[in-house]
């Protein structure tokens, strides 16, 4: 397998206004890698740590606002139990273990999803981390586990009903931004760029609201085997495109 060289964030060609403020990713294709190698499913996951360890890195380098990484559909439990119990292992492990990267890095950590299903000691090990990251300034990254957007959206209505019957809202205050409020990612601005590996062309019940707007970006690569490289190339394509929103462009693409 070829090496590529590491690139020099510090001259990225594109300027920070250009950048994307949030970006997205779906972490597609850690099976698929193995396989094709002959190797159990659960190498493709353990080595996709690895990109997902100088992906974050990466972007913090960049000043990007935001990361959020789909870990752990809710869809995922329908996997081997095997498989799962490995996703839950790494999880832990990496709590743990990148945790002075982190720090070292600024970067501020938080999770969306229900909780439910995750093992307890995997749960502390994430708390932990959230709260010794918590007054990190620099990007935020975000854990997409046990997250779907219908199951999101389901537990919005749940909640804003709640509120309606108990006289806090009004059908008349109900808007787009009071229904923000409610999702999982209220006070994170909605990503500018998704990302997905592994040549997939569907966005998996990933942020259907917050991503109404979003632009995509597919590479044939299999996230263990996603590079810094990549990643620069996925925000140059951004930065040259024309974002309308329904209306005239907002910016000039470079």
């Amino acid at each position: 397998m070829t090496v590529e060289p590491i690139p020099d964030l510090k001259s990225f060609e594109v300027p920070s206004e250009s950048r994307p403020r949030h970006i997205a990713i779906i972490m597609d294709g850690n099976g698929r890698w193995a396989e094709q190698r002959g190797l159990p499913r659960v190498e493709g996951h353990r080595r996709g740590v690895a990109s997902v360890r100088r992906t974050v890195e990466a972007c913090a380098e960049l000043d990007i606002e935001q990361v959020t990484l789909y870990c752990l559909s809710s869809e995922n439990w329908k996997r081997p139990q095997l498989e799962l119990d490995f996703l839950m292992h790494l999880l832990q492990q990496y709590m743990i273990e990148e945790r002075k990267t982190i720090m070292a890095n600024r970067i501020r950590v938080c999770t969306i999803g229900r909780r439910d299903g995750i093992p307890e000691e995997v749960q502390q090990e994430i708390d932990k981390t959230i709260a010794l990251s918590s007054s990190n300034t620099g990007t935020r990254l975000c854990l997409a586990i046990n997250y779907g957007a219908r199951q999101e959206m389901l537990d919005a209505m749940r909640a804003i009903a709640a509120d309606i019957e108990s006289g806090k809202l009004t059908p008349d205050e109900l808007d787009e931004s009071t229904l923000a409020s409610y999702l999982y990612t209220r006070g994170m601005p909605d990503p500018d760029l998704v990302i997905r590996t592994a040549g997939e062309m569907r966005l998996s019940n990933f942020l259907l609201w917050q991503i109404s707007y979003a632009e995509l970006w597919v590479t044939q690569r299999c996230w263990p085997d996603f590079a810094e490289a990549d990643l620069l190339q996925a925000i140059r394509d951004f930065a040259r495109r024309e974002r309308r929103f329904g209306g005239l462009p907002q910016r000039q693409p470079l």
